[in-house]
């Protein structure tokens, strides 16, 4: 089980950095070879940059249509295969955030991100993000940073 958090799935669908790293991750996850999770928070936040890069003029029309499009059609094509576990924002997780919000003093969307990870029990945490990286580290996970 690999745990990807929101900067690591854009890098599938955007050209940056690390973004073949993750390219080869939903390869294989699309093969069956390996499974995927994410938040659903992540869902809405995937969107969202989509959403500015378009704003910003640093996505196209055509190019933002085409990133949501592959976008929300392999989370539904890998949740098809049950290649894909999308963890449901619960209380009960966002109440093991609050620890780590105020003994680390992060936002609660990072907290939440490792602590899904944890949940899951992903054997690595993927992500673009250098804080959600030194928390998952902290907190005893592998986390991969995607700089």
């Amino acid at each position: 089980m690999i745990y990807l958090d929101s900067s690591a799935i854009v890098k599938r669908y955007i050209s940056e950095p690390g973004s073949e790293e993750v390219i080869e991750i939903y390869r294989r996850a699309l093969n069956g070879e390996l499974s995927l999770s994410f938040s659903a928070w992540n869902i809405g936040e995937v969107l969202g940059v989509f959403d500015k890069y378009f704003k910003r003029g640093w996505l196209s029309r055509e190019d933002y249509e085409r990133a949501r499009k592959q976008f929300l059609g392999e989370t539904m094509r890998l949740l098809r295969l049950k290649m894909l576990n999308i963890v449901p924002v619960k209380v009960k997780l966002l109440t093991l955030t609050w620890p780590l919000i105020e003994k680390y003093h992060v936002y609660e969307v990072d907290a939440l991100q490792v602590v899904s990870a944890d949940f899951v029990k992903a054997q690595r945490l993927y992500t673009g993000d250098e804080l959600v990286h030194k928390l998952a580290v902290k907190k005893g996970l592998k986390s991969v940073y995607l700089s």
